[in-house]
């Protein structure tokens, strides 16, 4: 709870300051601008946008197939038959997802794990969606595994544990080419450069 800042002259536009200033990268300074923008806005446009977020916070999902945000069951990549079953990308993200089909190299299938390991901030192997992903692979079908995930530490520790859980399967475990270089997040990386490490993606050696 935040206290009464004596500039604002209004209770309600600093809550609205407050509820702004918590996005993450948005200053103090940046939320009074944001505040100010909308209040000068018509009243039907500031409710729809206020209903957007609500909107997406109640009703938006996650595909039963790839774990993807989704406003169906089922996402719209999983639902498309002209995509390849027979790889599955493995990233972080939706993000990362969006950035990979910004590239237009890769016509597979995904499958999101909704984070990477990272023991400093609590996540494990368990907090993931690892064991949908191991379920898929044991309905067979799946003859690549590609692992897209960040080459920052936490990105392959996770690759490591991946690989050698999905080295029980008969898969072949890939992982994107080094153009993409050590500790860089997978999303600020540009398409020309992702899509050649897609295109060029090598086998992951864990041994």
């Amino acid at each position: 709870m935040s206290y009464f800042d004596s500039s604002f002259h209004s209770t309600l536009l600093q809550q609205a300051v407050d509820a702004f200033n918590r996005l993450p990268g948005v200053g103090k300074r940046t939320a009074l601008r944001m505040a100010l923008y909308l209040l000068k806005q018509p009243k039907e446009d500031v409710e729809h946008f206020g209903r957007a977020f609500i909107r997406l916070r109640n009703d938006v999902k996650y595909c039963r197939i790839c774990n993807m945000l989704s406003d169906t069951d089922i996402c719209p990549i999983c639902a498309d038959t002209k995509r390849d079953d027979s790889i599955i990308c493995v990233v972080e993200g939706l993000r990362d997802v969006m950035s990979i089909e910004q590239t237009g190299q890769f016509r597979g299938r995904y499958h999101v794990l909704g984070g990477i390991i990272s023991p400093i901030d609590g996540v494990g192997p368990k907090d993931l969606s690892i064991e949908a992903l191991l379920e898929r692979l044991g309905k067979g079908g799946v003859e690549e595994v590609l692992l897209a995930l960040s080459t920052t530490m936490e990105g392959e520790t996770t690759a490591f544990y991946l690989s050698k859980k999905a080295s029980s399967f008969p898969v072949r475990i890939t992982t994107i080419a080094r153009g993409v270089g050590f500790g860089d997040e997978l999303e600020y990386a540009d398409e020309l450069t992702l899509g050649r490490a897609i295109i060029n993606r090598q086998p992951f050696g864990y041994m």
